[in-house]
């Protein structure tokens, strides 16, 4: 018997600007075509100007009236960082929903950003950090919503408090698991401190289960020559439509969380399937891992101190 997929209606978005890193392809690419469809201005900033180019072109190709631009950013360095936030604040444009999508996961071995730290969480968190410190004002001129692509990752391991860098020993699983929590308590920390000071922003989280992303896929420039093994694995369950989800369906999530009139801060959004794996987007309980506003605080002011940038207005 066929299965339905679950799909979403996203309310009219004309005249909104969106941000969603990452989204030269897979979720994040899906995320942006879905955006751009309902009519909201969408900037792509993406590492390689060359795949970001080719995103515009597939989105135009399906919603020839679509309002995109591409960005340079790399997650991965402050400095650019800094730089799409100096160009953004430039044009002085309100930012209505940002989502923080882009990641890297688990290269064989450790690596580090620009900035020395380890490349994972400061790709998927500091950067994401660092890129919400630099936005802040556009943010709050647009009471944006601010939704972060974590992972069910975030529900294993723990926080590396005395060693947040792995510099005295590497696991590639528990970094990403990781980067994937500080995310969430960043997400989770920029809500409580926006309804604190009067910010306008409502920040909470997505997951978009499991499917067969470009996150496992051969990354050379990580060191991952060839699919994991669990990839191909996920491949192979998704096109019978077994456990897992497909790209499609992985972006709901995140798509509810970012554009649903429903959609509340300080929540986590992913799959209502077994395990969470796959299924319709709603809303779930917050992992246990998230829930302490002490860890997120002390989180929040770590990483203003690697950062060298100040969270607030």
């Amino acid at each position: 018997m066929a299965h339905t997929r679950p799909d979403l209606i996203v309310a009219d978005l004309t005249g909104k600007l969106a941000v969603v890193t990452g989204a030269s392809d897979g979720v994040g690419l899906g995320l942006a075509t879905r955006l751009a469809a309902a009519g909201a201005e969408v900037v792509l900033p993406v590492r390689n100007r060359r795949k970001g180019e080719a995103a515009v072109a597939k989105i135009r190709h399906q919603h020839p009236r679509a309002v995109l631009s591409v960005r340079e950013l790399d997650l991965s360095s402050l400095d650019s960082v800094a730089a799409l936030g100096a160009a953004l604040r430039e044009e002085n444009q309100p930012i209505h929903l940002l989502v923080n999508n882009a990641g890297v996961m688990t290269p064989p071995q450790r690596q580090t950003t620009a900035d020395g730290f380890e490349l994972q969480f400061g790709t998927n968190h500091l950067g994401h950090f660092a890129l919400v410190a630099q936005l802040l004002p556009l943010l709050r001129a647009g009471r944006a919503r601010v939704t972060s692509q974590i992972s069910i990752a975030a529900n294993r391991h723990a926080m590396h408090w005395d060693d947040l860098n792995w510099e005295r020993s590497y696991d590639g699983q528990r970094a990403y698991s990781q980067s994937k929590i500080a995310l969430g308590l960043f997400g989770l920390e920029l809500d409580r401190r926006s309804r604190a000071a009067g910010w306008g922003i409502t920040s909470n989280l997505a997951h978009p289960g499991v499917a067969p992303t470009s996150l496992l896929a051969a990354r050379p420039e990580l060191g991952r020559t060839r699919d994991t093994l669990g990839r191909r694995l996920i491949h192979a369950l998704s096109r019978r439509g077994i456990l897992v989800g497909t790209v499609e369906t992985a972006l709901l999530p995140a798509l509810l969380a970012a554009t649903s009139p429903d959609a509340r801060g300080a929540r986590l959004y992913g799959p209502s399937g077994l395990g969470h794996l796959s299924g319709a987007p709603a809303e779930q309980a917050v992992y246990s891992r998230l829930r302490s506003a002490d860890d997120a605080a002390r989180l929040w002011q770590i990483s203003e101190d690697l950062t060298h940038l100040s969270a607030t207005v």
